[in-house]
């Protein structure tokens, strides 16, 4: 009996490695596609990498760090309403430090530790950035500015931030500190489950200094829709054949009347108004004509 116990301990001790988290570590396996920006096949990427180069105002590495910083679901647990979380949410080191970040991603999803406002003249787009797709491990370097600053450190991942995977990476003093990080400053949006939707909305409208939405049950009147007299959609007819006709003639007109003065103008104005009511009163008399002869017939 003692020797089946011996053996079973003995065989639950070489089990325990079986039992722990299995990391694929991309470390070995990124290739260097320039300006920092290293990347493998099987989703791990550093963009910002930057062991040796110097930022203005630093005229040597202060100091050498190297942190180790988890994400995954596990640490948003500790956190009501959150879902994602960084193992540690608030970072601070001495101005030009040379800092390497250990990135490990406990999740079987897509994380990002990414680092904005550095300078871009050293870092493309201004920001530091360690992407992998989980379980894994990806390792990156980069040399802090000079200077007191925070800098907002985030996944990028949609929705991941707004879920609590979010932290701030303070530079000497730093500059203050960002709003909704996690246990460290109060949310800009507090979550109540305990309020109904009438409540929150009326406290919405308080806090921008707005009138209560009022809600009226009862059903809108039926629009009517406006009737236009007559007499104007016939005005209005006019008005615009008057104008289209008026565009038309009008290059007409102008080599027409080209070197006249306005009292020879009036006077072939008359004429043409009598004759074309000469022209109206025979077409006239003509089709009188015709009509009283086939009446006859």
């Amino acid at each position: 009996m003692m020797k089946l116990v011996s053996v079973s301990v003995f065989a639950a001790l070489f089990a325990l490695p079986a039992f722990a988290q299995d990391y694929q570590d991309h470390d070995g396996m990124l290739m260097n596609h320039g300006d920092g920006h290293l990347m493998d096949m099987a989703g791990g990427m550093v963009m910002g990498n930057n062991p040796d180069k110097l930022p203005g105002g630093c005229d040597k590495i202060a100091e050498t760090k190297e942190i180790t910083v988890h994400a995954g679901h596990k640490y948003a647990e500790k956190f009501p309403g959150r879902m994602f979380a960084f193992d540690t949410q608030e970072f601070q080191f001495k101005p030009c430090t040379k800092l390497t970040v250990h990135f490990i991603n406990d999740d079987n999803v897509r994380h990002q530790w990414m680092m904005h406002g550095l300078p871009k003249y050293l870092y493309p787009k201004g920001m530091f950035h360690l992407e992998v797709s989980g379980p894994a491990k990806i390792s990156g370097t980069l040399i802090l500015p000079p200077g007191d600053k925070t800098y907002l450190v985030h996944c990028d991942i949609a929705q991941h931030m707004e879920k609590g995977m979010k932290a701030q990476l303070k530079v000497g003093k730093g500059d203050g500190d960002l709003p909704s990080i996690p246990n460290v400053t109060a949310n800009i949006v507090t979550d109540d489950y305990t309020i109904t939707l009438p409540e929150l909305l009326a406290k919405a409208h308080e806090e921008a200094n707005l009138p209560a939405p009022i809600v009226d049950a009862t059903p809108p009147a039926a629009v009517k829709t406006p009737v236009i007299p007559e007499e104007n959609n016939s005005f209005s007819g006019v008005t615009v054949i008057g104008l289209a006709l008026g565009l038309l003639l009008a290059p007409f007109l102008a080599r027409k009347f080209k070197g006249m003065t306005p009292t020879e103008v009036l006077a072939y104005l008359l004429d043409s108004s009598n004759a074309m009511i000469e022209w109206v009163i025979t077409t006239g008399q003509h089709l009188v004509k015709i009509i009283q002869t086939a009446l006859k017939k």
